[in-house]
Parts: C-alpha cells; structure tokens; sequence
C-alpha cells in the first residue's frame, strides 16, 4: 500500500459515515478504526494478533496520508470541538477533525477523490521527463496537481499550459542548439506560434498532426485562465488537461529524435 491508497481510504472512511466498532472519542477520525475497517474489509478472517500486526506495519503510511489531508486543508490534528475527550495517542498522531473547507470540500463531487491523480502518482509519472524537459516543466506540473487537489481548477489549467510550454521551449531549444534564439522568439508577438513552427515546420505530417492535436486545448485552457474575465473551466476541463499534459509529455518524449533533429 502506498500514501496515495492510504489516502482514499480514509476519504471513504469518512464518506460512508465513519464506521466503526469502535469508539472515535473527540475525533472525527481516528486513524487505529481506519485501518481496523480497512483490513476487515481486505481480509475479514483475520485473526486478532495479526491484525495487530497489521496495523502497526499500515500505520506509518496512514499517518503520512493524513498529513497530506492536513496539508491540503481537508482536515486538521486534534478534536473537532473543545471539551472533547482526547486520549494519548490521539494527540500522538492518531487523531484528526474535519475542517470547514474540509466539509465543503467533501460535499462536492465523489469522483474526485478516486481519479488516478494523486500527488505522488503523479510525480511519479512526470518524473522520467523531468531531465529532458526541464526544472520548470516539472515545477509547473507539480503545481497543476496540486491545483487540482485543491479544487482550483482554473489554475490547474493555466499550470498545466505553462508546464506544456515548458516542453515545447526544451524540444526548440535541443533542436536548435540556441536558447537565446528560442527565447527572443518567445517573447515577440506570436512567440509560441514561432517557436511551434520551430519544432515541428519540416516534421512528417502525422507527427503535425497530434502535436498539434494535444497542445491546441492545453494553448486555450491555458489562455482562458489568463484572461481577467469570469471562466466556466471546472473539473472536467481540469481533469483533462492534466490527462493531455501527461500524453503531451509521452509523445515529445518517444518522437524526441524525429522533433529535434
């Protein structure tokens, strides 16, 4: 098991009411029931002392996933009101309360919680072309996940543009051998138009073609974040977007020599 199903398992945890045998005391989440439902669902049979065993080895990655939790807002250390009994190991690490944003935030749409784009499954999946595209790429990709964690999906759309530019300066530039030029280009009117053709002017037409298949929405999304006026990008276009980053990225990388030579 990794931080990111550990994660989602406390989300359903709290989604299907908390349930439990045993007692919560002041918290919302008490993290020993979590992984007690989760292993009684995983392996019902399981005898007392191995399921004491098994919370101890799960433990350390339930306690990092509700880190992450806190650290997205979701939900915070401690009881949920004062007053409220509190037990040792609670205050140790294993006691947690809903946050408002937290509500809010679990009141919107279920499938979020469930999409393949946790943080660390997603930087697992950028990082193989962090050392051919670049530190800015691989930031920018970073923040788009995180955007999309905190459902700011207007920004996870212009970062998922900015990490794709990121990727189309790297190919220029590795094709040109001149990051003065390319950079120079960039920043003229029309830059990103220039430095496409760049790129992919003589390429054969069917790598034309899904270049610019896969970068035409990323270019929009990420100019409709940009402007000032009120945007309609929601969760769909979100999702999407981080979907087209990821197979932009794939593409460039498995037609590098073709791109750039």
């Amino acid at each position: 098991m990794k931080q990111e199903d550990a994660l989602l398992v406390i989300l359903q945890w709290i989604r299907q009411g908390s349930p439990s045998r045993y007692p919560n005391y002041g918290y919302d989440i008490y993290l020993p029931n979590v992984i007690r439902w989760h292993l009684s669902n995983e392996r019902p049979n399981m005898q007392s002392n191995e399921e004491h065993q098994a919370l101890r080895d799960l433990y350390p990655i339930f306690v990092d996933a509700a880190w992450e939790l806190c650290r997205r807002g979701i939900i915070r250390p401690g009881v949920k009101e004062h007053g409220a009994q509190t037990t040792d190991d609670g205050a140790g690490g294993s006691g947690y309360s809903i946050t408002a944003f937290g509500r809010q935030w679990l009141e919107e749409e279920e499938e979020d919680v469930f999409v393949p784009t946790e943080p660390g499954r997603f930087a697992e999946m950028m990082k193989p072309f962090r050392s051919r595209f670049g530190p800015g790429f691989y930031e920018r990709a970073q923040e788009a996940i995180r955007c999309y964690g905190a459902h700011a999906y207007l920004a996870c759309c212009a970062m998922c543009g900015a990490a794709a530019e990121s990727i189309l300066l790297a190919t220029a530039i590795d094709k040109t051998g001149d990051e003065k030029r390319v950079l120079t280009a960039y920043s003229t009117a029309n830059g990103r138009k220039k430095v496409e053709n760049m790129v992919i002017g003589q390429a054969k037409e069917h790598i034309k073609r899904e270049f610019r298949g896969l970068t035409e929405l990323l270019k929009y999304w990420r100019d409709e974040a940009a402007h000032g006026k009120a945007s309609k990008i929601s969760d769909n276009e979100a999702y999407t977007s981080l979907a087209m980053l990821l197979r932009y990225a794939m593409f460039v990388n498995e037609n590098w020599d073709d791109l750039t030579k």
